[in-house]
């Protein structure tokens, strides 16, 4: 009588028992690094709640200017630079300290009898173009600039294939007699 290879095999010290008890051991091995595991996770996650500033707020980042006329000049530089945290609102908008730092600097500027160009230009030079929500036109932007007239083409080109396409299969399916 041969053996199959499908028969349980039974372990030879300790019969099942013992393969329990070695399971059993491993899974306790295992709980042990339970806590460990969960606490490095805690300080993992609070670790982010640490890395905002303790630093009170730019003295002009909440404050409006006295001078209506110069308040109004820096709200208007305000909504066309961007924050560079953010990324998708103006420092006008924004709740970022970098946001809140950037609008005390405008208005500090302004304040001082700067012009919004001269700001914007410093502001440029200092964090590039993307600080601004108008890019110059220049070679490194021409795609940025081109890009809504070549989408709006492409777009034109696919649907005139596309009713072209269809418009003719259905002229011919006009014509053609009905089967009964």
């Amino acid at each position: 009588m041969s053996r199959c290879s499908s028969q349980a095999v039974i372990p030879a010290q300790g019969g099942v028992r013992g393969l329990a008890r070695g399971r059993r051991w491993e899974h306790s091995r295992a709980r042990a690094w339970i806590p460990a595991f969960a606490g490095i996770t805690m300080i993992l996650c609070a670790t982010p709640l640490h890395a905002d500033s303790d630093m009170p707020a730019a003295p002009l980042s909440y404050t409006q200017l006295p001078d209506p006329k110069q308040e109004a000049e820096a709200k208007a530089l305000m909504g066309t630079l961007r924050c560079l945290v953010c990324q998708g609102q103006s420092i006008a908008d924004s709740d970022a300290e970098l946001a809140g730092d950037m609008r005390a600097m405008v208005r500090e500027r302004i304040q001082q009898g700067e012009k919004p160009e001269a700001i914007r230009a410093w502001l440029i030079r200092r964090y590039g173009n993307w600080v601004s929500y108008e890019p110059p036109f220049e070679p490194a932007t021409w795609l940025l600039w081109a890009m809504p007239l070549l989408l709006i083409l492409a777009g034109i080109f696919l649907a005139r294939n596309r009713f072209r396409r269809h418009g003719g299969t259905m002229e011919r399916r006009a014509g053609e007699p009905r089967e009964s």
